[in-house]
């Protein structure tokens, strides 16, 4: 069988999420797979960085951007110059006239519960949705990355149930805990961490609630006068200007570092040299940060909402983000309370095994088989 994967998006510089879990699955699916041959529709600058692995993957260069006119209008002309029997879509953003048997995975219904600023009018979130119906209508097999999201699939759009394989993201080798100080102090000191601290890293998004955790720091400052700093990494994004705000408030901003993009070798150093990670969010497909953060022996807690109980069971400390006095308490409990950061550690790391990349893509292949 000859499968096509749509690339696009592939890369976490970029695409984050999305695109760690096509560069990640990708990378152990074609080390497990000897049959097969697979074309990677790719766009600049990945197009030109990705070396194939061996003679049975191409790469193809398309031009055509996600959620665009060219996405349903050029793109499926583009992939028609190559010949292929499947075609896997690793989001709903898919050309809904394309009419090759295809596979989807879906991550999460945030565009439809938290639309983003492209998202807001009426006429986009009709397309969106219009999209993501075709998308999954016309797929052979829909893979959801939690059985939460899958629930979510059934719950609004009507999606058979048995056509849904729940297939769990993966924890890249490189999340393990980094012992050396002196490694850990020269990235503190590169960032400006100066105290112990307090991390969350991941896209400034409307749904990821970070204003909330900041109130929640200023109310343990406050309170508590705890010695950390709050260190946020990802990238802020201009149109999404409540976080940047709601810093600029608090009147220990001055304790609040913002690390913008973290570099892949760099992630693993700030997640073993924090005292705890917080995962404040309204929903999440997998939350697949807090895995991560587990695996370098962070302790976790985390919201209660979507996949997040799924995925952390009874390793995490959770709360309701819409109560910033219950995330205040939670937060300060992982800190203070005798014995519960070393439990959440323990049981942390034993969780992150759970979750591995050739976990993934050995059942993404079977997903693929599942469709002849």
């Amino acid at each position: 069988m000859r499968i096509a994967i749509d690339s696009r998006m592939y890369g976490s510089e970029q695409f984050t999420g999305i695109g760690t879990y096509i560069q990640r699955m990708t990378d152990e699916l074609f080390k497990l797979d000897n049959e097969n041959e697979y074309i990677m529709f790719m766009r600049e600058p990945w197009f030109s960085r990705f070396v194939p692995p061996n003679e049975r993957v191409k790469k193809v260069l398309v031009t055509s951007k996600h959620y665009s006119y060219a996405e349903q209008v050029k793109l499926p002309f583009e992939f028609m110059k190559a010949k292929f029997d499947l075609i896997h879509y690793p989001h709903f953003n898919a050309p809904i006239l394309f009419p090759k048997k295809s596979v989807c995975t879906i991550h999460d219904l945030t565009p439809f519960t938290f639309p983003g600023h492209k998202a807001k009018s009426g006429w986009r979130n009709w397309a969106y949705r219009s999209v993501f119906r075709a998308t999954v209508g016309k797929a052979s097999r829909v893979i959801a990355v939690s059985n939460s999201t899958k629930l979510d699939m059934v719950k609004h759009f009507n999606v058979a149930a048995e056509k849904i394989s729940v297939i769990y993201e993966g924890v890249d080798e490189r999340f393990t805990i980094i012992k050396n100080s002196g490694i850990i102090s020269e990235v503190k000191k590169k960032f400006g961490i100066t105290k112990p601290y307090i991390l969350y890293v991941g896209v400034w998004r409307s749904h990821k609630n970070i204003e909330a955790l900041v109130r929640a720091f200023t109310n343990l400052k406050k309170t508590y006068k705890i010695e950390h700093q709050l260190v946020v990494g990802g990238r802020e994004d201009l149109h999404y200007t409540n976080v940047r705000k709601e810093i600029n408030a608090s009147p220990f901003k001055n304790d609040i570092i913002t690390l913008g993009y973290v570099e892949n070798n760099e992630l693993p150093i700030i997640y073993s040299g924090a005292d705890l990670f917080v995962l404040p969010s309204y929903i999440e497909g997998f939350g697949l940060i807090a895995i991560e953060a587990q695996a370098c022996g962070c302790p976790v807690v985390s919201t209660k909402t979507s996949s997040m109980p799924e995925v952390l069971g009874d390793s995490a400390l959770f709360f309701d983000p819409r109560n910033v006095d219950e995330m205040t308490a939670q937060i300060y409990r992982a800190l203070i309370e005798p014995g519960t950061r070393e439990d959440l550690i323990f049981r942390g790391k034993n969780n992150a095994t759970r979750f591995r990349w050739k976990k993934c893509a050995v059942e993404t292949l079977h997903a693929y088989k599942e469709t002849n």
